[in-house]
């Protein structure tokens, strides 16, 4: 294999520019920042769904209101959707300078930046999600074992919103599993020989 015209800096693996490779680029981060904006949208939607959900019911002349910091699952999946949805903010302007300024990612500790950071967020919002769906599922149905009574029965329209955030937050979920396959993408083709033709850049 010829290695003329390939330039070879630290952090930087030999590079190879041309229209294919910058046309393939061009197509991955349209998609990467089609999935970042959803994720972000269905994040924001989650953490308001669930976040303003409250019901007052009345018990025997007492007053008592359901909101979402009652049940610790919830407050958890509140915090993870407001942080991904954050998180793919800051990730989305990035694809978009990206995209703007025309230049291919070839920068080996910057692609391990932003698949790390997207393997998190999609472990942390999977178990949120779990951990919620798990909480959610006890309290519509209740634990008899345990002598746990069905919320769901007293407080509907609270459930009714908490189940509408929990599946935002799980397409959001889903959504981010599919990103990280993305920047996984992004990341193992620096190991790989690329064949090109001219330079076009980095970032």
């Amino acid at each position: 294999m010829s290695y003329l015209g390939v330039g070879v800096s630290p952090g930087n693996v030999p590079v190879y520019h041309g229209s294919n490779l910058k046309a393939v680029d061009r197509r991955v981060r349209i998609a990467e920042l089609v999935l970042r904006c959803l994720i972000c949208g269905l994040g924001v939607l989650a953490a308001v769904l669930i976040g303003f959900d409250t019901q007052i019911k009345e018990i025997f002349s007492i007053k008592k209101k359901a909101k979402f910091t009652d049940m610790k699952a919830l407050v958890f999946l509140v915090v993870a959707n407001g942080l991904a949805a954050a998180y793919s903010l800051v990730q989305g302007l990035r694809c978009v300078v990206s995209m703007v300024r025309g230049s291919v990612l070839f920068n080996k500790p910057l692609a391990w930046a932003i698949f790390s950071g997207d393997q998190l967020m999609t472990y942390l919002m999977l178990a949120a999600v779990a951990a919620a769906a798990q909480s959610s599922v006890f309290a519509k149905f209740g634990e008899p074992e345990l002598q746990w009574m069905k919320i769901c029965t007293m407080y509907g329209k609270f459930c009714n919103q908490v189940g509408e955030g929990i599946a935002s937050a799980l397409f959001a979920s889903l959504s981010m599993v599919a990103l990280s396959g993305i920047s996984a993408f992004s990341l193992f083709r620096l190991y790989g020989g690329n064949k090109g033709g001219k330079i076009s850049g980095r970032w």
